[in-house]
């Protein structure tokens, strides 16, 4: 195909043709509902809501309501490129897997297939520290690293060293989880999928993380979770450790988990490379402000320095071009790519970003634009 959205032909011709229609929806907003028959109440508990009342998950969505693309006729182009390169890693498209752990939640191939189905449409995949597989199980043609920054620093540099060996290309830094937000669903039912050593696949195979066990994991798993449970709350970071990520990374350093324009200010100032402008989807701060909200004025304050991406929110196609008309180079895919995980493994999650990129390429087809590079503060109004 020539184009992202010439799937949907492809949908029509197997609709009208062979009686084959998809399984599952094409309405990238209601994958949630249809997922939640396939998935437990704990693992809805733990992926859908967020911290608190669920405010500033609500508040993400409806900021992308509060903004309007301006379509332009007559300037359109039959063929769209895409393609981009972002903190030295090739596109084709600007969308980037968001880093999600505990993926088995949804499928018990988790991550593995989740990185598949990336590979299969060349997107790049971004594995969780908190992932049920391990970085060496990962196969991915493209990939990033999320480090959760542990307290023991042996454990830090064993994981950077085995993501660096493993040909992780960026090391994404998330900011904003020192510890667990405050999250009422998965409090009511009593569920920290870790405490059973879920979601722990890359500790439970550091030898740095190993070797200050005084049993095998094997034999005393629960010492081994306590152990974990020691090293994973980090409130005490400052941006002055910053330094240490420099000298033991040799590759791009993004920081994941900011909101302020101050903040986006100091990542520059500390040398990083790039930000994401994200409130972790709302499940940290109850009441925060909307990441969309925060974007426009981090990407006009910093972006000619930094490399902006985005995520929280994000849903469909429409929902991508209005990101990177507000500043961001890329967007980050976290919930909707899990709900196809949770319907169909890898086959659902190809069936999402497949739609999700055709829904972005008709969005720019049809607003006037050959490309998303294109794509500017013009291109949308205020509602």
């Amino acid at each position: 195909m020539a184009n992202y959205g010439d799937h949907q032909l492809s949908i029509y011709v197997q609709g009208m043709f062979s009686d084959t229609r998809p399984e599952i929806t094409t309405d990238l907003s209601r994958l949630e509902s249809q997922a939640a028959a396939n998935l437990s109440a704990e693992a809805m508990g733990y992926i859908v809501p967020s911290a608190g009342s669920g405010s500033t998950a609500r508040a993400n969505l409806a900021a992308f309501e509060r903004w309007r693309l301006v379509p332009r006729m007559l300037r359109g182009s039959v063929e769209r490129d895409l393609s981009c390169t972002v903190l030295g890693t090739k596109m084709p498209a600007p969308v980037v897997i968001a880093p999600v752990g505990v993926q088995t939640l949804a499928h018990p191939e988790g991550e593995l297939a989740t990185a598949r189905a990336a590979t299969a449409l060349g997107l790049t995949y971004t594995h969780s520290t908190q992932a049920s597989h391990s970085f060496e199980q990962i196969d991915a043609g493209s990939k990033w690293y999320q480090l959760y920054w542990p307290t023991d620093k042996d454990v830090c540099l064993s994981f950077l060293q085995r993501a660096r060996d493993n040909g992780y290309s960026a090391l994404l830094v998330t900011l904003d989880t020192g510890t667990i937000g405050w999250r009422p669903a998965d409090l009511d039912r009593g569920f920290l999928p870790f405490l059973t050593g879920e979601g722990l696949a890359n500790y439970f195979t550091d030898p740095a993380f190993r070797a200050k066990l005084a049993k095998p994991i094997e034999e005393d798993p629960t010492a081994a979770v306590m152990h974990w449970a020691q090293m994973f709350p980090n409130l005490g970071l400052s941006w002055d450790e910053l330094s240490f990520l420099r000298d033991n990374w040799d590759g791009p350093i993004v920081l994941k988990g900011i909101t302020s324009i101050d903040d986006a200010k100091l990542a520059a100032e500390h040398g990083v490379d790039g930000i994401v402008v994200s409130n972790h989807g709302g499940r940290q701060v109850d009441g925060a402000i909307a990441a969309l909200d925060a974007l426009p004025a981090i990407a006009d304050s910093v972006g000619e320095q930094l490399t902006v991406l985005f995520d929280s929110g994000v849903r469909t196609g429409s929902d991508v071009a209005k990101a990177l008309a507000l500043g961001a180079k890329a967007v980050l895919l976290g919930r909707p790519f899990l709900y196809g995980l949770a319907l169909a493994g890898q086959a659902g999650v190809e069936h999402v970003l497949r739609c999700l990129l055709a829904e972005l390429d008709l969005t720019l087809a049809l607003s006037g634009y050959a490309n998303h590079r294109e794509l500017n503060r013009d291109s949308v109004v205020p509602a």
